[in-house]
């Protein structure tokens, strides 16, 4: 399928637009308040380029989810920006898009962009059917920044209690980064022995995660975790940001937080006070 490059058409547009109706607006910031407009116009406008289509429904005359999927890809491979019309039109086809969607997901060699697209549009369309593929790349998560995995938790995040039985299958197998994300999920669902043990080891292996594993262990409301909390919030090594988010926990579980000094040599702490 031919990857027309509608960004490249718009630019167009809009110089030709500016051009001659660029008198009605009294500056430069005028014409960047009126763009929405102006795109909502191209959109509407028969285009020559297009067969004399319009732009907004070009792709409407297409129902092919796997012929969709397939060109989405391809104006990756080109390196030609993907139009929102596309990705709008696979969403539109809903559940009849899963297995086009699936199948670029679970491709060997598939480009990132498309790999992610797919994900926001299998989330876009409520499937579950990417679930156990998600949980397994938190079990390898990535120290520091993962895409793929952040893009795929928040998929779980929106699956909500159908994922939670993959996401306790995986939790003791996962990576200490793959731990971390699913307890930040696995805690919105209290009850499970495993979940509350797995978030008080890491809290204290973890000082990095401090705050993330406070505020999980504050959602579980096991008060067992109290004495652990206040005692890194008595500590000298704790931070003021992380101090602040193990009060929040501490209260949440009905405990009473010790009491902590902080001076300039606290950057946030600093910052705070300046604000003040």
């Amino acid at each position: 399928m031919r990857c027309i490059n509608f960004d490249k058409e718009f630019e167009r547009y809009m110089m030709a637009y500016v051009k001659e109706h660029g008198k009605e607006y009294k500056n430069y910031d005028a014409i960047e308040a009126a763009m929405p407009e102006i795109y909502e116009r191209f959109l509407d406008t028969p285009a020559n380029w297009l067969s004399n289509a319009k732009p907004g429904e070009y792709f409407e005359q297409f129902d092919n989810p796997k012929q969709l999927v397939n060109w989405m890809e391809d104006y990756i491979k080109q390196r030609i920006p993907v139009p929102d019309m596309l990705m709008n039109r696979i969403s539109e086809l809903g559940r009849t898009a899963e297995d086009a969607l699936m199948q670029l997901l679970q491709k060997e060699r598939a480009p990132r962009e498309a790999v992610m697209n797919a994900m926001t549009l299998l989330r876009e369309i409520e499937s579950t059917a990417p679930a156990s593929m998600y949980v397994e790349l938190q079990v390898s998560r990535k120290d520091g920044e993962d895409e793929l995995a952040d893009n795929a938790l928040e998929s779980l995040a929106d699956m909500e209690e159908k994922a939670v039985p993959a996401m306790l299958e995986a939790l003791p197998r996962a990576n200490a980064a793959g731990k971390v994300a699913l307890l930040t999920l696995l805690c919105n669902y209290p009850g499970e022995e495993t979940v509350f043990e797995t978030a008080l080891n890491l809290f204290r292996m973890l000082p990095d995660q401090v705050a993330v594993l406070a505020d999980c262990l504050a959602k579980l409301g096991d008060e067992r975790a109290l004495p652990e909390l206040k005692k890194a919030a008595g500590s000298e090594e704790t931070p003021y940001l992380d101090y602040i988010e193990l009060r929040n926990a501490i209260e949440a579980l009905g405990g009473e937080c010790p009491e902590r000094e902080f001076d300039a040599q606290d950057p946030a702490y600093e910052a705070m006070c300046k604000m003040q």
